[in-house]
């Protein structure tokens, strides 16, 4: 199996993760454990930016020049839980950029089933480098569009 498959894929401006639920993931009545939600949505965000960055290596090492041993953190979340998933269930991860501010960036992103949406959430992350926010070099602005 290819990277790209276990990446996900982006298309039209937004990362698609294909996620399946083990039983691992579920709590005793057979749903989704709340939590894990968030794990499956970190996933999509990670996944993102490695396809970001292997699509346009030079804009993302221009932008590792400019702010070394940078990373992105969650600031903020809010997340709302519409409907379960249970074991075995093939869920897509959808990431969409909204916003590209000084120093974060606002992204949505929801969990479907069969088009579905189970779970959305609108996810502010701070980009950092050298333990402090720093504003968002522009050549991760340009990857992400929002230039």
């Amino acid at each position: 199996m290819s990277d790209a498959t276990l990446d996900g894929t982006i298309r039209d401006g937004r990362h698609v993760q294909p996620v399946r639920v083990y039983y691992e993931d579920t709590d005793f009545s057979g749903i989704v454990y709340h939590a894990n939600y968030l794990r499956f949505m970190e996933r999509g965000r990670t996944n993102y930016l490695r396809l970001l960055g292997a699509d346009q290596r030079a804009l993302f090492e221009e932008a590792a020049a400019e702010a070394p041993g940078f990373s992105f953190v969650v600031r903020s979340m809010q997340i709302d839980f519409r409907k379960p998933a249970r074991m075995d269930d093939i869920l897509e991860v959808v990431t969409t950029p909204v916003e590209v501010k000084g120093a974060s960036i606002v992204l949505y992103q929801r969990v479907d089933r069969d088009g579905e949406m189970l779970v959305e959430a609108t996810v502010q992350v701070a980009f950092i480098s050298g333990g402090r926010a720093r504003p968002i070099p522009k050549a991760l602005r340009i990857m992400m569009r929002a230039d």
